[in-house]
Formats: structure tokens, sequence, C-alpha cells
């Protein structure tokens, strides 16, 4: 295993020499790749399988932007819509774990994997380039310049950078932060008027003398009201690094703070998890960063709650900035996180089980050989966006608006990380997180990677495409970059067949070349199972939907399509702040009498094994019963025993996820009649 890497290291200083050596060399090819992102990988390596030349030029050091750079646990809400050279990519990571295929990997396997096709394509790969200017005749780009000197000249240039250099420095319409919901007829779009999800589950109070708000504000919480909901911003949803942590002394290396570090930066979090100490909510370090295992006993670690690793509100210049102005973010956001997991380790105020714990943990030392174990790439979740003749819209992703000339197809949930963190009622509280699920995959239009005729005829922008900040967070997902750059390569290779504009592709004779190349453009949902949903008047006795309950935390709405569901959906707990999700059930029973009490979830192996569900009449405890969601048993239907229980709404059900191991559901709630 260690020889790969090693290999893959010195082919990254090989090229970096070369550059370096050859620094106003002109290099011609037929497409430009400019970006070594997973998409960008992909996008050269078909360039080359269709016949074309193709040059990579790549800002850093690496192959594979974020696929490689951490973020080894893929997001993406169905395989199924994810073909050609992205399948063949899990299917390659599969190989080298003696699967059929595999979504979850080390960072080093990715990179090999993505230096192996590039290798087999023969496509030459140029580190350390710097875009500096790009230069047009007409509505063409003829060349592009590196601040090196070095030049790449081509017929067509596909910019598969996270930032969107190439297409702003070509001078194409772009959009930076969120739109407001009326631009595009919306309802996700814009400031949020009420933040659920990674959320600060009990009051903090943000000013420095608590308090007193003339003292100011507490480190890491920005001043303003935050808008008004529904308008539109500047805010950028929140970045971070997605971290490779391992447990194992044998490959375990110290996580050393930054230089300047000062305890008192973290304030907030103190007093947040002091005061959910105080609320008997006792916090795990689960809740503070959301801890994925990887192979070789190794994570990728994201964000989780209300005060993780995001650096949320430090991102906001980053998109437009100059390169000085984004290694600065760049150094601030690993500051930021550096000091978070120092602070979690080291601090007194800091629980006892949580500094613990958070002590077992360590770097890399076989992960990230030239950056000290720390990821190579920042997650930069969203910077530019396009502003094309056809913009993916919340319309796109719900189904109401449907693309005529697909090039993939995108299918996670609407996502949006938090954007600002204010204060509101004299409170710490977060805002911008959205998470809106729960529909089929859905076509990308072709229109929406490329340019307007009048700003660009030979560009293709498949990662800062064109779409609303709440389409884009759920198309922003690694294997769907990689499907639109294999998409992006198709379509140049063919506007060089017809000596064309980008613009001029026909798209049946594009979608033809794609579906041979195995990508999967359309989408047809398979056959809901028989009695998948249950209308809750079919069963006996007394049932409430999960509807019908009062619900207490960031619950999720699912409508899963291969779950059994009573009703149109369920809600789960996204298997996060536990102990502050609960929901209570108050039916009306008609008579008084002995029930059954029935609890009703679609069973899953991800869900918790221990739900603690408690039985109340007329406000007091008659009994508690821990419940395996995990288990097929009754299909779901888990009795919690017989009660006798007066007429009217004098009975109560609470479910919590209060200490579980697993995915809490609450899909609804059966009272039968006990016939003596």
């Amino acid at each position: 295993m260690k020889t790969p890497k090693l290999l893959s290291v010195l082919s990254i200083l090989l090229f970096i020499f070369t550059a370096r050596a050859a620094a106003t060399e002109i290099v011609e090819a037929d497409v430009c790749v400019y970006g070594g992102t997973s998409g960008g990988v992909i996008a050269a390596v078909q360039a080359a399988r269709l016949g074309k030349s193709a040059v990579l030029a790549e800002f850093g050091n690496h192959l594979g932007g974020m696929t490689s750079g951490g973020l080894g646990q893929t997001d993406i809400g169905n395989k199924g819509a994810i073909g050609g050279i992205a399948r063949e990519f899990y299917r390659r990571v599969g190989r080298h774990y003696g699967k059929e295929e595999a979504w979850t990997f080390e960072p080093h396997v990715a990179e090999n994997i993505y230096f192996q096709m590039i290798n087999e394509a023969k496509v030459p790969v140029y580190f350390q380039q710097r875009l500096a200017t790009v230069k047009k005749q007409g509505a063409r780009i003829t060349e592009i310049v590196m601040e090196s000197g070095k030049t790449f000249r081509a017929r067509m240039f596909i910019d598969v950078s996270y930032e969107g250099d190439l297409m702003a420095k070509a001078k194409v319409s772009y959009h930076v932060g969120r739109e407001a919901n009326a631009q595009y007829n919306e309802t996700l779009n814009g400031v949020r008027a009420q933040t659920l999800f990674h959320q600060f589950t009990v009051p903090v109070d943000p000013f420095v003398k608590p308090g007193d708000p003339s003292s100011g504000l507490l480190p890491l919480i920005q001043p303003g009201d935050g808008g008004k909901p529904g308008e539109g911003d500047r805010a950028v949803q929140a970045y971070n690094f997605r971290l490779v942590l391992t447990q194992q002394p044998e490959n375990k290396k110290p996580i050393l703070p930054p230089k300047e570090y000062s305890p008192a930066r973290y304030e907030l979090l103190a007093r947040y998890l002091e005061a959910r100490v105080v609320a008997g909510k006792k916090p795990q370090l689960g809740q503070l960063m959301h801890i994925q295992m990887m192979p070789g006993g190794k994570t990728d670690i994201n964000n989780n709650g209300g005060f993780s690793t995001d650096h949320i509100g430090f991102n906001y210049d980053y998109p437009d900035g100059d390169y000085a102005t984004r290694a600065r973010i760049w150094q601030e956001h690993e500051n930021y996180i550096r000091g978070l997991l120092h602070f979690l380790a080291t601090s007194p105020r800091v629980p006892d089980n949580i500094r613990s714990e958070m002590q077992s943990w360590g770097l890399t030392k076989d992960e990230f050989l030239d950056t000290g174990g720390w990821p190579h790439q920042l997650y930069v979740r969203e910077a530019r966006r396009m502003i094309s003749d056809y913009v993916m819209t919340e319309h796109n992703c719900r189904g109401t608006v449907k693309a005529p000339d697909p090039v993939g197809l995108a299918a996670y949930t609407m996502d949006s990380h938090n954007c600002q963190r204010l204060v509101k009622n004299g409170r710490a509280e977060n805002e911008g997180d959205v998470q809106v699920g729960g529909f089929p995959p859905y076509p990308i239009s072709y229109r929406s990677i490329i340019p307007k005729a009048i700003e660009c005829e030979n560009l293709l922008v498949p990662i800062c495409l064109a779409a609303t900040h709440i389409a884009y967070g759920s198309i922003r997902m690694e294997p769907v970059f990689m499907v639109l750059g294999q998409s992006a390569a198709t379509a140049a290779a063919l506007a060089i067949d017809g000596n064309s504009s980008v613009q001029k592709v026909n798209p049946a004779k594009l979608q033809e070349r794609l579906r041979a190349g195995k990508q999967i453009l359309d989408w047809t949902a398979p056959p809901a199972p028989k009695a998948s949903i249950i209308d809750p008047k079919s069963l006996p006795g007394v049932v409430l939907d999960d509807a019908d309950g009062q619900k207490t935390g960031p619950w999720i709405d699912s409508t899963a399509r291969e779950a059994r569901k009573v009703g149109i959906g369920y809600l789960h707990d996204g298997n996060a702040d536990k102990g502050s999700v609960s929901i209570v059930y108050t039916p009306d029973l008609p008579r008084a009498g002995e029930y059954e009490i029935i609890l009703i979830s679609p069973p899953h192996a991800n869900r918790a094994g221990n739900v603690p569900v408690s039985i109340a009449v007329d406000g007091r405890e008659i009994k508690t019963v821990t419940v395996n969601q995990k288990s097929p048993a009754r299909n779901g239907f888990a009795s919690l025993g017989i009660c006798k229980l007066p007429r009217g709404r004098l009975t109560s059900v609470t479910v919590s996820n209060k200490g579980t191991d697993g995915y809490v559901v609450a899909d609804g709630i059966q009272f039968l009649p006990v016939a003596r």
C-alpha cells in the first residue's frame, strides 16, 4: 500500500519540476481541461478516449479534488443515477478493496486510481498552474496564460475548477451568494425564516458579558439581523475540511493547534456545552462532528450540529478572491478547525467524556504525505455559479420542470449548510441550513453547462454550472461532477468534429454519444412495492400518523420509496442531536379500557436498536419500553404492550432519541382495543 502512494507523490513532484522548468512553454491541444478535480480528471480521460488530444492544468499538486481530499463517504442520493466513467471509477475503487464497487474509500486510493486513469489515457498533467489571463477573439477563447508564463492553446476549454476561475476570466456571467426566492419563483432560496438543522439546541448567550449587548459579540458570531426571509444576499454556505483521523496507534500523529491558538475563540462552544449539561442533555463528541468510518481504520469527518467544523460566515470573499485572499481564507479554516479539535481535547470546560474521546484521535501518517496529514483540499461547497440560457432551479429538483436536453442526472437532497451565525432573540442562532429531499433523480440541462453564445462559444462549465443556490445544493456532488465532466468532454469533441460552437452541438447526437458511453440520462422509477403506503384509516383502532404528533427538535421528513410507510412519509432524526429530538402522540380514545399500543416505524439495519418510548396517563408515566427499530418483526409494527387507558385525550406516548445508537424513526402509532 505504501508503494502506490509514494509513486503518486513522485509523479506529482516530477510534473511540478517539468512545469517549472518550461515555464514559457506553449502547450497546444484539442481540449484544455482547467482543474484537476474529480470532474476534471474524467473530462480529460473522456476527451482522450474520443480521440482528441487533451491536456489538464491544475492549480494545486493533486488530482481528484474533494474525492481524494478527504470526502471518502460519497454523497449521492441514488447510485442508480450514476453511470459512465464515474461508475467505472467506483468499480475500480471496489476492485482495490476486493469488491464489485465501493463508494467509501481512503483518499490515497482515490488519487492513485485517478493517476492510473490519466496515465492510461496518456493525458499530460501540469500542476501548480495559476490562471492569470484569458485571451479571446470575439466569443472564442484562444489561449489561457498562467502566472508562470505557460500558455495553453486549444479549440475547446473546459473549466472544471470548484471556483470557476476560467469562466470568470472569460467574462461569462455568474452569480455568487443566494438569489431571492422571487427571482426564480422558488421557496427555499435566500435568507431562511427558520433554520431547524445544525442548530443550537439550547439557548446560548452570545455576548461577551452575559446578558449585556453593549459588551459586544463573542467570536464567531456575526453582527446584524441577517436580512429579511426570502431575500437574496452575498452569503456563501460554509466550507470546512473533511478530516481523515485514526485511533490506530501505529498510524496516528498528533493534531497540533494553530500557532496563535486561543481558547477564548471558542467561548461560544464552551457556553453551549455547559448549557447542554445544565439542561440534562449530556453532549457527545459525535454531536459535534459527524464521524464516518472509512477503510483502514480512518474517518471522513464532516460538520454536525450547531457548532462544528463548518467555519460559518468566513468564506464570503473566497469565490471572487485573488490567490492571496483565498490562501488566507484557506489557512483561517485550517486554523479554526485545528483550534476546535485542540479545544475539545484540552479545555477543562469540555465534558470529560468528549475530552477523553477527542484525545484518542490523531491525523494519519499515511495520508496527505506532502501536507503533514492535513487534507490537501478545502471543501469549497459552492463558489461562483454561471448564469446561462438555462438555470437549474428548485423546480427541476422537485420535478415540476424537466430539462428537455439532459446530460446527466442529479439525485441528492436540496442541501445547503449554514450561511450565517447571528443573534436572534438574545441567543446565538445559525441561519441557512436547508435539507429537503424526497424526490427522484432528475435531468440536468446541457444548456446549464455552457455559457450564453454571445459570451463564449468554446467553453464548458460542468462544476460551476448554471443553477440557483438551492438547486446547486442538490447537484453539487462529486459523482455528478464526474458525470458532467464526461458529458462536457463529449460535447467538446462533437463541437470540434462539427467545427462549431458548443451552443450548436446537436442535443440528440450528444445524448446518443453519452448513452453509448454508458451515461444515464433518463430515470424510470422502479415500481413501488405493493402496500408500500398504508392508509392510516385502513388500520383498526385509533391510528395517528407522524404528522399528528407534537414534534420537538430537528426531525427530517423522508419519503423513501423503498420503505413501507403509514401515510405519505415518515420522520427520522438524522442520527444526530441525540437527546434533543422527540415526538409525542396524544390519541383521543373513544372509551376507557385495555389497548395494545403499537409503535409503527419502517425497519432498516441503520435504525437504532434502543429507542426509548414512554407511556403516560394524565401526565404520570406508567411504562417505559425500549424498541428495536432495526428488527423487521411484524414489519415494523412494534408492540409496546397492553395498558389500561382512560377515555379522551389523557394518554400520551413519547418517542425520544436520547442515547440511541442509530437513526430513530417516527411513522405513527396504533391503539388497538383488546377484547377479553
